[in-house]
Order: C-alpha cells, then structure tokens, then sequence
C-alpha cells in the first residue's frame, strides 16, 4: 500500500479478468474512472474454472488481512460450460458443481467483512463460428456454444438472486447491441474495446443503482488530494485558480 488508504476493488476471475487490462479492456476502464479514488487489484487467471478459483479463495481473500476489499467483481463460468472432454480432462464442471463452486465463492466473500460488497458477471454470448476459425490446432476441439453459455449464465442469475448477490447479464446486456457478434469479440470469446464498454456500463449501473452504505459509485467518492491549491492551473483572471482534479475531459466516453 503507498498513501491514504483508498476502497480496495478486486476483479476476480479466468481469462475475461486477466485480459480487461489489454486493448482498452474493462479494468482498464475502471481503473480509469476510479483514479484517485479507489485502488482496483487484477487476479484474473486465464483458462481457470469455478473449481480451480475454489480451491484458492483463502489465498486470494483470506479472511484475516488488514484490508479487506470493498468490491469483489466476479466472473467464472466461460471455462466452466464447455463440454466435456472424452478423457476427462479440461475445464468442463457439471452445471450442478458450477451453481455450488459460485455459491462457495459468494458465501467466502460476504465473510470477509460487512463493507464487502459483491458483484458476478454472467457468462457472455459467443461468435462461435469467428471462435471455430480462431482455435489453435494445438488444441482438441473445444465444444462451446451459446446454447451452453446462456444455461450457466442463467443459473449465475438465479444464485444471485437467492443470495442477495448483485449481477450483470452478460449474456443479455451484450446482444442488446445489433453487431454485437462482430463487434465485441477479438476472437469468438475474449472481449474487444466495444464488449468491455458494455461490461462497464453495466458494472457501474448497478454500482449507481445499489442501496450500499458508503455507495462505492465513483461520483460519491473523494478524489484523493483533490482540495484547491494555489499550485492549481491560472484561470483566465489572472487572479485565481482552477480546480481540475475532477476534469475528465481526456476520456473518449463520459461515463455516468
């Protein structure tokens, strides 16, 4: 840690979280909107599955550290739903373990502390035919179809809604976009610029929306060192200065 203490994000999660820091990713994005005011941590493992992140939840989170985290984003569940393969090997997890891996998951995470809040991502559609000329030959075929996605997003869902967990539908939230199978995959599956963009809509959406005391929205909280100072750029007087530790101005997108 260096300076104040800050609310501490974790993105948690298989490829779609390690990789939200490339190419104008949603991380990035975030980090972005919430510069100066939280400080967000990537522990995204790529080609991970809900069985793998079970089996490190108390190195990842343990309960005992001095600073818990305030928002734990949580995405598995890609990995999870591809089919299985003939020797038993590979990431597929039976819809049943999967729907109890994420329980595990969330009931860790609510015991971390009473400011712990939580958020899972759905599983997100594919373009399965862009997935089927991007696989390398490196690997056996891998059995993945929206028809699989769309279950284990469901079933993400409606764990959520029993546990009080918030949740983003990927699945859905993603085809609200006429070329969304074109426009937000970089190759079938991970998430170009203009995916990432809706997952942070979405992200900050419910951010907004949710009744959490502190709101962990990004316009509520402080900007660290933001006070006047007569080190501030000159206004047009000549006589005073301007504040600008909030001008967003070099963002391409104005987020709310």
């Amino acid at each position: 840690m260096v300076g104040p203490g800050r609310p501490v994000f974790v993105l948690f999660g298989s490829s779609i979280v390690q990789f939200s820091y490339s190419n104008g990713g949603w991380g990035a994005i975030l980090a972005d909107v919430y510069a100066r005011k939280a400080d967000i941590f990537l522990r995204g493992y790529l080609g991970w599955n809900s069985r793998r992140a079970v089996q490190v939840l108390d190195k990842i989170f343990p309960k005992d550290a001095a600073v818990q985290p305030s928002l734990v984003i949580v995405y598995f569940g890609g990995n999870d739903s591809m089919g299985p393969h003939p020797s038993g090997l590979g990431p597929h997890v039976p819809l049943p373990e999967y729907i109890e891996n994420m329980r595990k998951i969330a009931t860790h995470l609510k015991g971390l502390s009473e400011k712990t809040r939580i958020i899972f991502l759905s599983s997100p559609p594919l373009n399965e035919e862009m997935l089927r000329r991007s696989r390398s030959p490196a690997l056996s075929e891998l059995v993945r179809t929206n028809e699989r996605c769309q279950r284990y997003s469901e079933a993400c869902i409606e764990l959520c809604k029993e546990m009080d967990v918030k949740v983003v539908d990927l699945y859905n939230a993603i085809q609200k976009r006429d070329d969304w199978s074109t426009a937000c995959f970089t190759d079938g599956i991970h998430l170009s610029s203009e995916g990432s963009k809706i997952v942070v809509e979405e992200i900050l959406k419910v951010i907004k929306e949710a009744e959490w005391e502190p709101s962990l929205h990004w316009k509520s909280l402080p900007t660290e060192f933001g006070e006047d100072s007569p080190y501030d750029v000159v206004s047009s007087d000549g006589m005073s200065t301007i504040n600008i530790s909030n001008c967003t101005f070099h963002r391409d997108m104005q987020w709310d």
